[in-house]
């Protein structure tokens, strides 16, 4: 799957919450290290996930995502790559479900 068939999901999700591209973006990059620039050419090659988090720059506080996604709780996921995808999709959650972008970039 690639990243770029996901991420107009991810985009309608949140601006169905009043919510901007510009904070996924935020989000993406927080989680990924990638910038506007760099996702935008991600998008454009139509990136596999596993490339995407490949080349990424995990964050080191994005251990502290946690809670459940999907039926499955994010810090029980043995598979790095899922996990990794889990994050992302638990931080595009917490987004369209209004929470303030402290508590989502879990900034200490």
């Amino acid at each position: 799957m690639s990243f770029a068939s996901v991420y107009p999901a991810y985009l309608a999700k949140v601006e169905k919450k009043g919510r901007t591209r510009e904070e996924l973006n935020q989000v993406i990059s927080w989680l990924t290290g990638y910038d506007e620039k760099s996702l935008q050419k991600l998008i454009e090659e139509k990136t596999s996930f596993e490339r995407f988090f490949q080349n990424a720059s995990l964050h080191p506080h994005a251990h502290l995502i946690t809670g459940m996604i999907c039926g499955y709780r994010v810090e029980e996921i043995e598979n790095p790559l899922t996990r990794k995808v889990r994050y992302l999709d638990k931080l595009v959650d917490e987004l369209a479900k209004g929470k303030k972008m402290e508590k989502i970039l879990r900034t200490v």
